[in-house]
């Protein structure tokens, strides 16, 4: 019993002892994975800036560089230190550049977004079966008078887009005031979708009273989009402009189409039918008579009557020639 007490000691020493020695040690001087990540962040911003300069300031790469280290109190040697230390340890390394890369694509996605905003140009839209690719403000104020009176909006397909989409343009009016518009105000949504065979497919509708609008356009054989346009036009011949109008819940929905299309074949008949001569159509009624089981039998039956008949009928002639 204490032999088999001293054994499982043992075997509990022996595990223990090959878990820490698998354990990865890291030097004091080498950079922990939190801080290494935020300063390979930086890092390769500051690279991407770098790449900008032109030729003739080209000193200012390694000012960016340098800067990213001062912000996190390193110097060129702690990072290159303990690059050396990661690189021998490839699994942390990718773990870390893992987590490094989704921080780039969200800030690459927030400078498109913002840059879409201020030039009043879409990003690339998203990929995926229902997705709303309005790219704009999200809400508007609208007076009626000149430069405050209408919205416009021109979206370019790109790869995201695919044969028979439906675009669905909706957006909710509210009126200072007021649910609904009078006889001197005139409220028009209009969109319109413009094909790659230079084919266009528009919708116009008047708003009348507050609430939700949208617009619908598909199309099941045009093929591929080229853009999609839009705008909402608002003027008003009250004094001053009195009655203003808000527009949000702006969207712009992108369907794919998940049916597929039925082509009906169409029946129709061979050339070679059509426009076969009238002896060759004879030969092919005589053959198909005679290939019929029916028109066989019947073909047997008839002749052997005529054999058992053919003594009969030459008896006959005889008699006649007498």
């Amino acid at each position: 019993m204490k032999e088999r007490r001293q054994y499982q000691w043992s075997y509990i020493f022996l595990i223990t002892f090959v878990l820490t020695g698998c354990e990865v040690k890291r030097p004091s001087a080498v950079m922990s994975d939190t801080q290494m990540e935020d300063v390979l962040y930086d890092y390769h911003i500051a690279k991407a800036m770098g790449e900008g300069v032109p030729y003739n300031e080209s000193y200012k790469k390694e000012l960016y560089i340098e800067s990213a280290f001062k912000k996190h109190g390193i110097t060129q040697a702690d990072f290159d230190s303990s690059m050396v230390w990661f690189a021998r340890n490839p699994d942390v390394m990718t773990d870390i550049y893992k987590k490094v890369n989704e921080k780039l694509k969200a800030e690459r996605d927030n400078i498109n977004h913002l840059i879409s905003l201020r030039s009043n140009t879409p990003k690339e839209s998203l990929p995926g079966d229902s997705i709303d690719i309005w790219s704009w403000r999200p809400i508007y104020s609208l007076t009626g008078a000149p430069l405050s009176n209408k919205i416009s909006f021109v979206f370019p397909a790109d790869s995201n887009f695919k044969d028979r989409d439906t675009l669905r343009w909706q957006a909710r009016f509210r009126f200072y005031n007021k649910g609904s518009l009078n006889n001197r105000c005139n409220l028009v949504m209009s969109m319109q979708i413009r094909y790659k065979n230079d084919t266009t497919v528009s919708s116009l509708k008047k708003v009348y009273r507050a609430g939700m609008e949208n617009l619908t356009l598909h199309s099941d054989t045009l093929g591929g989009i080229k853009e999609v346009k839009g705008f909402i036009y608002y003027s008003t011949e009250e004094p001053d402009n009195t009655l203003k109008l808000i527009i949000d819940r702006i969207t712009l929905m992108r369907y794919h189409a998940i049916d597929t299309l039925y082509h009906s074949k169409h029946d129709s008949i061979s050339k070679k039918e059509i426009q076969l001569p009238s002896s060759d159509s004879t030969k092919r009624d005589s053959a198909m008579k005679r290939t019929n089981p029916l028109n066989q039998e019947r073909e047997r039956i008839r002749n052997r009557r005529e054999a058992d008949h053919a003594p009969v009928l030459k008896k006959n002639l005889k008699m006649e020639k007498r």
